[in-house]
């Protein structure tokens, strides 16, 4: 049975504000992220008790590794949204994804596949964390094309930026809103990647934060998160 009012010490990043966490892996059995649909719940669970509200999840999909698409992700979103009533939790969560850009991604542009948007005609992608795509600015241009705001995921995390942020920001004018990871924030990921989130946030690039929540870790690790000057800025902007 799942404890809904269990008394838990507030958290110290005000979670509330952000109300809608628009990045998460909590769709059971999908990817990388909850396992089942009882650790999917466990993870809502959790999510609610920091301060969120509603969710989008956003499973990847990838042409290597894990290899969705909508029926893959609308039935994986059936078998949760079926655990939920099992359990009456009812807590608004919708569906997205998070692309990667890779050869199935130009696929799905070039057939004009509908693509799956965290809210109105927002695409998140993500790029490899090896090195970027050599065609990244016209993938960009054609989701444009088509009618796409592009949303580049976690950019902070990307290596290669770290010492070319003028790439970042090349990309930020070409109109790509960037979303944040909390956890970027409090050194989770290296303090290259901590750096570059206070980069962006307080040069007034980041739109977006999400928690990229894939398992309990990292819950434990956002109760600990706490308010920096570049989250405070990007609260301020209106996120």
């Amino acid at each position: 049975m799942f404890s809904f009012f269990r008394k838990t010490p507030p958290p110290n990043f005000p979670f509330k504000e952000l109300g809608t966490d628009t990045h998460s892996h909590i769709l059971p059995g999908i990817d990388d992220g909850a396992p089942d649909a009882a650790t999917s719940l466990q993870l809502i669970e959790g999510l609610l008790e920091l301060g969120f509200h509603s969710f989008t999840a956003t499973p990847h999909v990838m042409e290597d590794m894990f290899r969705n698409n909508t029926d893959t992700i609308m039935r994986a979103h059936e078998k949760l949204t079926c655990a939920m009533k099992d359990v009456q939790m009812h807590v608004p969560v919708t569906v997205a994804a998070e692309y990667l850009m890779d050869g199935n991604f130009e696929q799905l542009l070039t057939s004009k596949e509908p693509l799956l948007t965290i809210q109105d005609n927002w695409v998140l992608f993500e790029i490899s964390f090896v090195q970027p795509p050599r065609n990244l600015k016209q993938l960009i241009f054609e989701m444009q094309l088509q009618g796409y705001h592009p949303v580049i995921a976690h950019p902070e995390r990307y290596g290669y930026y770290h010492s070319k942020k003028s790439a970042l920001e090349e990309l930020h004018a070409l109109g790509c809103y960037f979303q944040s990871n909390l956890l970027s924030f409090s050194g989770y990921y290296g303090p290259a990647a901590q750096q570059a989130a206070e980069y962006l946030a307080e040069k007034g690039f980041t739109s977006i934060l999400g928690t990229d929540l894939h398992h309990q870790r990292h819950l434990e690790a956002l109760r600990e998160l706490k308010l920096t000057n570049g989250l405070k800025k990007v609260l301020e902007k209106g996120n």
